[in-house]
Formats: C-alpha cells, structure tokens, sequence
C-alpha cells in the first residue's frame, strides 16, 4: 500500500510538472548531487541539460577538486583570468551549488532532509566511503524506499577490485582500451579524452533514466551500480568480439580499423585526410574515380575480406595514390561519389566549422565571475522534436545557491542558515 502510495503521489508531481511545461523531460525531478571532477558531474549536468533540479554538495572553503585544474581559467569580457577554472565549468552546468560539511552530524542531518526531498542521488565516492556519513545506499533505501541512488566508482561495488580508487588513466590501461590505441610500432596510448570517465557518467544517466520510469510503474526506487571497467570493458565492442570470436589478442592499429580496409587516415600531396570506404561497393566508385581500377580488379583485394586479410600488401599501393593528389582533391571528389572524406581538425576548425556552428554546439551563458559578461560552453548534443534542452544556470560558483536551497527545499530562516555557518557546517 505504501509503495502504491508513492507511486501515485510521485506520477501526480511529475503529470503536473508535465503539463505546466515541455521546457525538458526531466523537469520536475529533484537530484542529490554528490559527485566531483568527471564522471559523475557529466551525469548529472545531462541531468541537468534534461530539466532535473541538480543540487551540487560541496566542501565548504574547497569545493569539487576540479575548481583547482586550472589553469585555463574563464576570462571576464577584458580577457583577464577569473577564479573560475575551465575545467570546472566543462561539466557543472545547470547545477546550483550549496556548501555542506558531510562529515559531522549536522550535514548528516541536513543531507538526510534534503534527501527525503530527492528523487535521485548520485555519487562517485569510493566504494564504502558513503557508509561512515549513513549517507551510503544500506543506510538510506529503508527511509527512502523510492529513492534512486547512483553510485560511480572505478570497479564497482562487488569483486576483489571493489575496494580500489579507479581513475580515468588507470581505467584506460586495465580495460585494454590502451593496448588498442597508438601506432603498431609505438607503446600503448590514452585517448586524447577522459574516455572512461565520461562513459561512465553517459551509462550512468541511461540507467538513471531508466530507472525514473521504473519508479514511475512502480514506486519503487533501487541502487544502480557503475564500474568504469565495467563501461570501458563494454566499451571494447568490436575488439573485444572479435577477441572472443577468435581467441586472437587484437594489435594497435594506429588509425586502421580492424575490420574495414581501406578505413583510416592518409597523407597527402598537401596535408593529411581520413577517408572510410564503407563497402566494396564504394571502393569500386573510388578506383574508377582515382584511375587505379587495377587495385578492384587485383584478386588480393577485390573484397573487404582480401583487403583485410592482405592489408599489409594493400595499404602501402594505395597510400600512394592519395600522396599523388592534394587533400582537396579528395575531399571534393569523395563529397560527390558519397564516400566519407573529411579533414583532421584541430579543436579551433571545429568551433569554426560552419555545421558545427549551424548545429548550435557553442554555446554562450551569462556567469557572475566574468562581470555581467558572457562564457563559452560546449553545447549538450542531444536534440529532440517535443521536448528542449533546457540552459537554464551557468556552472555555480561555490556555494553560490547555499541560502536560497536551505530557504526553498528546507524552509530554513535566515537566522538559522546563519547559525550553521557559525557552526562549520555550511
């Protein structure tokens, strides 16, 4: 009966909110945020960008570490550096930020309040480390039944790992994913980008939002659990098919791909280019095109499979052919025959891209440290038909929202917030 109970209180709030707007999916849904650096800021700020209520918790005087990976810092409108680092700012939009000092009892208490008053609550403590606050999952699902709770940590809550703080880097070589990457004759390569860090906080948001409509059949919260080697484990997809197909350890490549050919970066006459021939189809379109229709025609290569099995033969007859020409030849020509061509970029081609720009991915907020002024963000690049993502805050400064989360979510004076900031707590 309680569950049913919850169930039909928590669909009306939703319903309502539902109907009052189509300003995000989300919109409505009410997160405890306890997440610092990456993985788990970047599932909340999609959280976020999706209209949630995102409530940061921070250490009161310090904050989330990244507010420390700096510089880069964001510039005010005369170029001169703020207080704000980059970093921070990459991942803590549409957040409002409250200091809160978890480690005595009264931000225990006061994390407990505001917790009743959550939907969802998201953490990327260490395994365990929630449990000496009562703030872990054992200590809350009893009082909260229809509480989802989302924990992030590098190895997940079971196995002989569980116990071990997981980073990024460290994430990337047990996962195999730097085994894969780099040039055949090099050593292994991280990716350019935190990649486990950020798949994990992209799987953590589908499971969450998974679980907002479990809760919505059911009333029912329940305890999600994301191990960056798991995500990055899963994250091997083809690679690791194509292991447990064969029993074959895959090489690094560099920028081949292991199961199309020619698929891959090349030289040119002028530059550098990459360039996908999907099908054997395309590849007789690019041989009439390149004038070399003897490589279609050669029986060592006249498939994907021959190309594959003799890519140590192939590569090096073709690679010649796009040295003969420069990289807007090919651009040209392949824009025409449908095959896909595209240059390498920097990160400053990117943002001066013309689509990248139609598309709307910088994006332009108002900040309080930058004077009135305006920062750049990378835009959320989920776009949908019925429903916005909603830029509603740019990234908090520092326990910017403390006083006005306390007022709103706890009905707290302002005698009373004063008092426990008199205390340590906020």
């Amino acid at each position: 009966a309680m569950i049913h109970k919850l169930s039909a209180e928590w669909r009306a709030r939703v319903l309502t909110v539902k109907e009052a707007t189509m300003a995000g999916p989300l919109n409505g849904i009410r997160v405890f945020d306890l997440t610092r650096v990456l993985a788990g800021p970047s599932c909340t700020q999609m959280l976020g960008d999706l209209g949630a209520d995102v409530i940061k918790i921070e250490r009161p005087g310090a904050g989330d570490d990244t507010r420390g990976f700096a510089p880069p810092f964001i510039r005010d409108d005369a170029g001169r550096d703020t207080s704000e680092s980059s970093y921070f700012c990459c991942a803590n939009r549409n957040k409002r930020s409250i200091t809160l000092d978890l480690t005595g009892k009264g931000g225990q208490d006061l994390a407990r309040q505001m917790i009743a008053e959550s939907d969802v609550l998201v953490e990327n403590f260490k395994t365990g480390g929630l449990a000496k606050y009562g703030l872990d999952y054992a200590s809350l699902k009893d009082e909260f039944p229809g509480l989802i709770y989302c924990s992030i940590t590098g190895f997940g809550h079971t196995g002989p790992y569980a116990p071990r703080p997981g980073y990024d880097v460290l994430i990337q070589a047990m996962s195999g994913f730097m085994s894969l990457t780099g040039e055949p004759d090099g050593g292994p390569q991280k990716a350019g980008l935190p990649v486990a860090d950020l798949m994990a906080g992209m799987y953590a948001a589908v499971a969450i939002n998974a679980a907002l409509l479990h809760k919505e059949k059911t009333g029912l919260g329940q305890h999600i659990d994301i191990g960056m080697l798991d995500v990055m484990t899963a994250f091997s997809t083809i690679q690791g098919i194509n292991y447990l197909a064969t029993g074959e350890v895959p090489a690094r490549l560099g920028n081949a791909h292991p199961n199309i050919v020619p698929y891959q970066a090349f030289k040119t006459a002028d530059g550098d280019i990459i360039l996908a021939v999907g099908n054997d189809s395309q590849f007789q379109k690019f041989c009439d095109f390149a004038g070399c229709t003897h490589l279609a025609a050669d029986p060592r290569f006249d498939s994907n499979q021959k190309r594959v099995q003799n890519r140590a033969e192939f590569l090096p007859e073709f690679s010649q052919i796009i040295a003969a020409k420069p990289s807007q030849f090919w651009l040209d020509g392949m824009r025409e025959l449908g095959i896909s061509c595209g240059p390498i970029n920097n990160i400053q081609q990117v943002f001066d891209d013309p689509h990248v720009q139609a598309r709307g991915m910088k994006l332009e907020m108002d900040h309080p440290a930058v004077g009135g002024g305006k920062v750049n963000l990378i835009a959320s690049p989920m776009r949908f038909s019925q429903t916005n993502v909603d830029y509603r805050r740019p990234p908090p400064m520092l326990g910017q929202h403390t006083d006005e989360v306390l007022r709103e979510r706890l009905g707290l004076s302002e005698a009373q917030i004063d008092g426990l900031r008199a205390e340590g707590i906020l």
